[in-house]
């Protein structure tokens, strides 16, 4: 009897949680007016879908009202390579010989020393803005010398790059179009893993002649993935089982209910092709920084000034702390926001903002999303003891800023030409580069890259060396540089601020 009466209570209390729930919801939508409850069910797609009975139809819905926003994005880069018609020119070749040389030269008189070879690019966007601002991949428009937009009714535009930025991989270009069909931006911070997703991009829109958007569909199969890239961010991905095919990068990952929640940015794959995974920019990140590219202003990032580390077991065990989460503090730049605010090497950060950081990945990406200029408390455990820190966000230095901060040795910034040959990159001594790296000698070509497993490289060349003579010829300057590499063949004497050594010829 005693069992019957609680299940029976059991049930009321469940009953009454329902019919409160009910009734808040009721009192909300009441507020808000019939209308506007109305016009919200009409226009969701997944109402709409689900409201047939089947997850077919929800995903067709998203396709409707997405897909019209949804573009094709051709691009066009023309590049310069220097050719030769002189097969005698290399050491070795049977045409090796003075007269073939000037019966060639003469032949060939006209040839062209550079000819033009245009690569094409594809990828998809979407409309963010009716004015006709789309948001895609920097790595679609990277480098374009022109940009060809299509949309689904077949219009074809002539696009231009407002604002790109590398390291979040995300650009805006515009057409000059109004009142465009425009797609949600959504929540990604709400999304979770085994949510339904929809795939929309235009990826063999090339091959198949056709400005129609394609449509896949799966789940969102892992949040906060990262992948290696040379440039990008790549630190807080939403990875996805939708199917993600080479020219769909730009175009929008959407959830049921129409909204963006991800740009769709790379597959996974050892083919080229799709393989089951593919990865999208969560659309927050993008968010933070839509207007700046819009209004094409550079994307300021948040910066502290901490060389770090993650913390091994070891290292939890050393440092007394319960498990291996936070981040370690290896080193601090001088002069930088860290070191003013009193954050010191060896300490261990573990909260910054209120948000729990326990690894790199997390510091990165939190001091990302943190305004320029904000000022935070960062948690961190010294000496095995927990203490705060105020600190001043700064703005990301530049690579040759930060090199200069730390005595590091970078590429310097020159509007002359840059020479190649033999595997290294010299500049000539311009007054900055003498006075940074403290050349007091202006005579010479100054070294500042280097092609790893080059002939340069392996006659132990290395950046900031100062060429002073080649093959006994002296260089006083970039001119005499170009004029003696030009016919060299064979082995080289090289002489630098560091003595001689031999580069190897072509064998």
């Amino acid at each position: 009897m005693a069992k019957d009466t609680f299940i029976k209570r059991s049930v009321l209390i469940v009953a009454i949680l329902i019919i409160g729930m009910i009734l808040g919801i009721a009192i909300s939508s009441l507020k808000r007016g019939p209308q506007a409850i109305k016009e919200k069910i009409a226009s969701s797609p997944l109402i709409k879908g689900l409201a047939t009975g089947n997850l077919e139809s929800a995903i067709m819905e998203v396709s409707n009202s997405v897909g019209p926003a949804v573009v094709s994005i051709s691009t066009e880069h023309t590049q310069k390579i220097k050719v030769s018609p002189f097969p005698f020119r290399k050491e070795g070749s049977p045409f090796h010989d003075e007269f073939f040389e000037k019966f060639f030269k003469d032949f060939f008189r006209s040839f062209p020393e550079e000819i033009e070879r245009k690569r094409t690019g594809l990828g998809s966007g979407v409309v963010i803005d009716k004015r006709g601002y789309i948001l895609t991949n920097e790595h679609v428009i990277s480098g374009a010398d022109k940009i060809e937009v299509t949309f689904p009714d077949g219009r074809k535009f002539e696009g231009t790059v407002k604002g790109s930025d590398a390291r979040s991989d995300l650009a805006v270009i515009k057409v000059d179009a109004n009142n465009l069909p425009v797609a949600k931006l959504g929540d990604s911070d709400r999304v979770k893993t085994g949510q339904w997703v929809v795939a929309i991009g235009n990826p063999f829109g090339y091959l198949v002649d056709s400005a129609e958007p394609t449509v896949t569909a799966g789940v969102i199969s892992a949040l906060h993935r990262s992948l290696p890239s040379h440039k990008s961010g790549y630190l807080d991905l939403i990875q996805t089982d939708a199917a993600i095919n080479p020219g769909n990068s730009g175009g929008p990952l959407c959830d049921l209910e129409g909204n963006i929640i991800g740009i769709n940015v790379a597959i996974f794959s050892t083919s080229g092709g799709y393989q089951g995974i593919g990865f999208a920019i969560p659309i927050d990140l993008a968010k933070i920084i839509i207007d700046d590219l819009k209004s094409g202003r550079k994307i300021a990032y948040g910066w502290m000034g901490v060389i770090i580390q993650d913390v091994t077991e070891d290292l939890a065990n050393y440092f007394g702390l319960s498990d291996a989460e936070g981040v370690l503090v290896s080193e601090v730049v001088k002069g930088s926001p860290a070191d003013n605010s009193g954050i010191m090497a060896g300490d261990i950060i573990v909260k910054m903002d209120g948000i729990e950081i326990k690894s790199t990945k997390d510091l990165i990406v939190t001091i990302s999303r943190i305004p320029v200029d904000k000022k935070i408390k960062v948690d961190v455990i010294r000496d095995k003891a927990k203490t705060a820190v105020s600190i001043k966000i700064g703005q990301m230095p530049t690579e040759e800023e930060l090199a200069m901060m730390q005595g590091r040795l970078v590429e310097p910034k020159t509007d002359v030409a840059v020479e190649r040959w033999r595997g290294m990159e010299v500049y000539p001594i311009t007054d900055e580069i003498a006075r940074r790296f403290n050349i007091k000698d202006r005579e010479g070509v100054f070294l500042v890259d280097i092609e790893h497993g080059s002939p340069a490289y392996h006659a132990a060349l290395r950046q900031g060396d100062v060429i002073k003579a080649i093959d006994s010829k002296k260089i006083r300057d970039l001119g005499d540089y170009k004029k003696v590499t030009k016919a060299l063949q064979g082995d080289v004497l090289v002489y630098t601020d560091r003595g001689f050594t031999i580069i190897k010829g072509d064998r």
